[in-house]
């Protein structure tokens, strides 16, 4: 592990908590929702976004983990009434578990065949809250009962507090990924993706690799799906479709596949495009039935104009405009030292 990047990633962690209680506390209830969802999925994008593009796994499935964390935090608090601490941490060791059976069974897939594999699972596991209704209420789903604690005060906003809670969740799994990825760990993972065969010969144990890979990311769709629950109060199959999914992936593609920032970027992107583009459409009086369908429209422009500028993502852009200023101002100071 590259300890001496350890404090860099601290300090940036550090400073975004910090604009994001200004941004919680100077904005409405509103954007504290949005401030919530966005960490939401930038915790469930980011464990994706290293299973693809570090392990060279495609899953189209992670919205099925997000439920099986979500319902394991509606059941525990309905049922047990346990201190949501202590159900974050057993949602995400519970669809860890998942993501070890699924990862054993998918270690032998590729390509395709994998894609299609967790597509499957993502869109047959949400059912089975229709084949016991008694225990996930069918698609009435489970109420999740989530307030501020007392010593905040009674005034305090429940939206705020959501807000911080899950930037620091999505803020704790951005530092220890950002670790793991640079551990020997996630060498493996990209010696894997690069060539398998390879990666054999020089004693990496692929399946492993492979396993483990899927284990990260599904531990990571679980706190995102217990925080989810937290969030909307309600846990049911219809939020946790094939879309879903599918939108975590793309998410994840535009904002720079095996870049941390990347998943950021996207989720910033799929949280906030939807919202200004139905806000833009309502305010030009289009009717509910086209207004529908504009987020989905700005949505698919996004994504191809991002991947005709940027083929990398967002942060693949940012890293070249970056390197584009360096070269600038690199350049002028061979100028001036030329000139002396």
């Amino acid at each position: 592990m590259n300890t001496r990047s350890t404090p860099r990633v601290l300090a940036a962690a550090l400073a975004t908590a910090v604009v994001v209680a200004i941004l919680s506390i100077k904005l409405n209830a509103f954007r504290d929702f949005q401030i919530a969802e966005i960490a939401i999925y930038v915790t469930a994008v980011a464990g994706l976004t290293l299973l693809t593009g570090l392990s060279g796994q495609i899953s189209l499935g992670n919205g099925a983990f997000m439920a099986i964390g979500a319902y394991t935090t509606a059941l525990l608090m309905l049922h047990l009434n346990w201190p949501f601490l202590g159900v974050l941490v057993i949602a995400g060791a519970v669809t860890a578990l998942a993501g070890a059976v699924v990862g054993v069974a998918a270690a032998r897939l590729h390509g395709p065949y994998l894609a299609g594999a967790t597509l499957l699972l993502g869109v047959a596991l949400p059912n089975i809250a229709f084949a016991w209704p008694g225990v996930f209420g069918a698609d009435q789903g489970l109420n999740v009962v989530y307030t501020a604690p007392g010593f905040l005060g009674v005034n305090f906003p429940l939206t705020r507090w959501q807000a911080w809670v899950c930037s620091a969740v999505a803020l704790i799994v951005l530092v220890l990924l950002a670790n793991l990825g640079r551990s020997r760990i996630g060498r493996n993972w990209r010696a894997v993706r690069d060539n398998e065969v390879a990666a054999a010969l020089a004693g990496v144990n692929v399946a492993v690799a492979r396993v483990r890979a899927f284990v990260v990311s599904a531990t990571c769709a679980g706190l995102a799906g217990a925080l989810l629950a937290a969030v909307t109060g309600l846990v049911a199959p219809g939020a946790f479709t094939i879309t879903l999914s599918i939108a975590l992936l793309t998410a994840a593609v535009i904002g720079g596949l095996g870049t941390l920032p990347g998943a950021v970027w996207g989720s910033l992107l799929i949280v906030l495009v939807p919202t200004y583009a139905t806000d833009v459409a309502t305010s030009h009086g289009l009717s509910s039935s086209v207004a529908s369908n504009i987020p989905v429209a700005a949505y698919g422009v996004v994504l191809i104009l991002v991947m005709l500028v940027f083929p990398q993502g967002i942060q693949g852009g940012v890293r070249w405009l970056l390197g584009l200023f360096g070269m600038t101002s690199a350049k002028k100071t061979q100028m001036k030292e030329g000139t002396q």
